[in-house]
């Protein structure tokens, strides 16, 4: 760290700077179509075990472990996530698409063929590696390309790939384990992949500025140390918050609280090492602590957290308490994905028609909020089935244009040369709120769920039916009487539950978003 040089930045100020590429209408549909393939199947991964969860876990008899599915490859995302900003600078656009491609199209595979729970969960985690990247990338190769003003509308259109991605994951998954069994639902991604991979080789040149410093100098310039803490923060964080879920344990047993305690020192250190430590942090402090960014970053992880929180519990409420396959669950996000893409290029129509964002960025959190609201009042017996198919809309309308709008006020707010860090620390953040929501609506479902079912479950052998429940939810279907009466009743107690969480976050999230500023577009 003594060494002058190795506190210089990656690139001088100047240098840092990637002009607009300049390239044919054709050739532009090539490359967009090329980077977008990964990004809609990367948000298809990241919600279609939603509905496979149960059907995966009832083959491996570990439904109550079936949450980790989801998490490992949020947790992998949000880890490996900001260290692309990086390295597209070092390996270039390509070069890092291309890294995050291959171990997306790695982890996908090895989902499809693995032997058990355990092989699968590390499989997620590769994937998520890749995962995190492609989307990450795949945003500064738009801003690469696309000027601001009309990089709304654009960053719009790629939200509506990533919409329909997240927004069909659950009905895919739920059609394909359905009909072909859950292993398609993940082997039939790889051919895609492998034909993305193809045409980002053929397709994708970005110029970069020649850097001052060799390859070796620029990879001792990543934050290896901060990425490091940052990832025993997030995996210590959720393994706490799944341990006391899927394990039963009490706040007070040593591997939960031990857990818990161990994340908040990797936070602190994580803090430290990027304000300190840290030449070139993963998320510098004189970014995040800026108004706008840290109002972006916040309003984004909240959002997140109230999406993939409902993503993931929305077709559970539909198997265990409605009693529907998961090919009828997933259905009741076909809405929802609709929504997501025209809640995204609404608002870069609306901001290139307007030059602004900031009142954009209040009415989208806000319709989130209604939505949380309205799933929150749902009860099996008196609310309307119509309510089922259209409430959680308002949630894809408001989410989707909530990541256009704050992705364009960082951008607009950051000078050219933090576009790509600022980028990462908007994907930091999302991530990190997708990886939470999962795990933190899983530890309130099953403490909940586990209270609910000893209080209500009646007969002699009350305990067993209570742990074959946990371990294959689709077994309530086969109870009958007040065994049956007892499970879905604590099923939807245990979901409402959850809901209500998810109300009270996208309150926070509209908080979050009054303080961002509203710069003109150029």
């Amino acid at each position: 760290m003594s060494n002058l040089a190795e506190r210089q930045p990656l690139l001088p100020p100047a240098a840092l700077v990637v002009p607009v590429q300049n390239v044919s209408g054709a050739k532009l549909y090539w490359i967009l179509g090329a980077i977008w393939i990964p990004v809609f199947l990367g948000a298809l991964d990241g919600t279609i075990v939603a509905t496979l969860q149960q059907p995966i876990g009832g083959y491996f008899q570990q439904s109550h472990i079936a949450s980790y599915i989801g998490t490992s490859y949020f947790l992998s995302v949000c880890c490996f996530t900001p260290l692309y900003g990086r390295l597209s600078e070092i390996l270039g656009r390509k070069g890092a698409m291309l890294l995050a491609l291959t171990l997306f199209t790695t982890g996908t595979l090895l989902c499809g063929i693995a032997p058990s729970m355990k092989a699968l969960i590390a499989a997620r985690g590769i994937a998520g590696m890749g995962g995190g990247g492609v989307m990450a990338v795949s945003s500064i190769v738009v801003t690469d390309y696309i000027p601001l003003r009309k990089r709304g509308l654009m960053q719009g259109v790629s939200n509506i790939v990533f919409g329909a991605g997240a927004g069909l994951g659950g009905p895919l998954g739920g059609y394909i384990s359905d009909n072909f069994g859950w292993r398609s639902a993940f082997l039939v991604q790889v051919p895609f992949l492998v034909a993305s991979g193809i045409l980002i080789t053929i397709h994708v040149h970005i110029v970069l500025p020649k850097a001052p410093l060799t390859l070796n100098q620029k990879l001792k310039k990543i934050d290896w140390l901060g990425s490091l803490t940052l990832v025993l923060f997030v995996s210590s964080l959720l393994m706490g918050f799944s341990l006391k879920a899927t394990e039963d344990l009490r706040w007070s047993d040593a591997r939960v609280w031990a857990s818990l305690l161990f994340s908040g020192l990797a936070l602190l250190s994580f803090v430290f090492v990027e304000a300190k430590v840290s030449p070139e942090p993963v998320m510098p402090m004189r970014l995040l602590l800026s108004r706008t960014p840290l109002a972006v970053a916040l309003t984004n992880f909240f959002g997140s957290v109230v999406n993939f929180s409902a993503l993931y519990n929305i077709p559970l409420y539909f198997m265990a308490v409605r009693l529907q396959t998961a090919g009828e669950a997933g259905l009741h996000l076909v809405p929802n994905s609709i929504a997501l893409s025209l809640g995204s290029v609404g608002a870069g129509w609306i901001m290139q028609r307007t030059g602004k964002y900031w009142s954009l960025t209040i009415a989208s959190t806000s319709l989130s909020l209604l939505g949380s609201i309205l799933i929150a009042l749902w009860n099996r017996n008196q609310t309307p089935d119509v309510e089922f198919w259209f409430d959680i809309t308002f949630n894809g309308l408001g989410f989707s244009s909530t990541l256009t709008s704050t992705l364009i006020a960082i951008i607009a707010c950051v000078d050219r040369e933090d576009m790509a860090v600022a980028t990462g620390i908007t994907y930091l953040f999302r991530t990190t709120g997708q990886a939470l929501g999962v795990s933190l609506s899983g530890t309130i479902f099953q403490a909940i769920l586990v209270a609910k079912l000893r209080e209500a479950m009646p007969g002699p052998n009350s305990d067993e039916t209570i742990d074959a429940i946990r371990h294959d939810a689709g077994l309530v279907k086969s109870l009958e009487g007040a065994q049956r009466e007892a499970a879905i009743s604590s099923f939807a107690q245990a979901l409402k539950a959850v809901f209500v969480f998810q109300a009270v976050l996208a309150i926070l999230a509209v908080v979050c978003a009054l303080p961002i500023e509203e710069r003109p577009l150029p």
